[in-house]
């Protein structure tokens, strides 16, 4: 009889840890997407540059280069993306060499490679004395291989902020499992992410200040309301505890 009280509290105690597991466990699986095979990505609606790099897990800057790109980095619906591989630009230097070799020599052969376009005005560089944490609440997913970056919980509509200054290179809903999802570049290495937000209050090009409200917590793409927060630097996840400021909250 001893025996059997024992199993069953010994049971209990498993499903209490498993429980609390459940509901403690990253719920956000912000893995990066598997590269089609081709190694190309067809641009749709709402997708930039940013938000394409960071479904894969790349530097914005390699893609860029790959497919001569050059600031403000814009695509159009239907563009294709070399990801890997071949650059663009590769491919249409050797096309070019072979159409020459088949060309007849008495014939003048013409070939136009696009120009670059010229640099952008005003890209974000900003030199970042610290960063804020981005919302308030108590975090309940820490950074991992599963989860790159962390978990604040809060309550439906508590302000989301921006954990230092840039301009906002993406906002939208169509990278899986991140819900209504705001990147934020602060220079040519740091990039920030805000998702499951319920409401959002800027827009593509926008710039922000440090500690400037850009979202509403909540729970699109996610099981229950809260943030998760990425910051990604050269393109590669990195622990946001690491960079944010000691302060809980400033």
């Amino acid at each position: 009889m001893i025996r059997i009280v024992v199993l069953i509290l010994a049971m209990s105690l498993l499903l209490g840890c498993s429980d609390s597991r459940r509901t403690y466990a990253p719920v956000t699986s912000a893995v990066f997407e598997k590269m089609p095979r081709s190694g190309l990505h067809r641009v749709v609606k709402g997708e930039t540059i940013y938000s394409i790099a960071w479904r894969y897990g790349l530097d914005y800057r390699d893609v860029s280069r790959r497919n001569n790109i050059s600031p403000p980095y814009t695509v159009k619906v239907g563009d294709l993306i070399y990801l890997h591989g071949p650059s663009r630009h590769n491919l249409l230097l050797n096309s070019i060499a072979q159409a020459r070799s088949n060309a007849n020599l008495n014939s003048k052969v013409v070939y136009k490679l696009s120009k670059s376009t010229p640099m952008a005005e005003h890209e974000p560089n900003q030199f970042i004395h610290y960063w804020r944490w981005p919302a308030r609440g108590r975090m309940i997913g820490a950074f991992s291989d599963y989860n790159k970056g962390i978990n604040i919980v809060g309550k439906l509509g508590d302000p989301i902020y921006s954990a230092a200054a840039g301009r906002v290179v993406y906002s939208g809903s169509g990278l899986r499992s991140y819900g209504n999802l705001i990147i934020i570049k602060h220079n040519s290495d740091f990039l920030t992410a805000y998702a499951h937000a319920s409401k959002v209050y800027v827009r593509e090009g926008d710039w922000v200040k440090i500690g400037q409200k850009v979202a509403d917590m909540g729970s699109s793409g996610s099981r229950r309301v809260m943030l998760h927060f990425e910051l990604r630097r050269d393109g590669q996840p990195v622990n946001p505890l690491v960079y944010l400021s000691n302060q809980l909250y400033n």
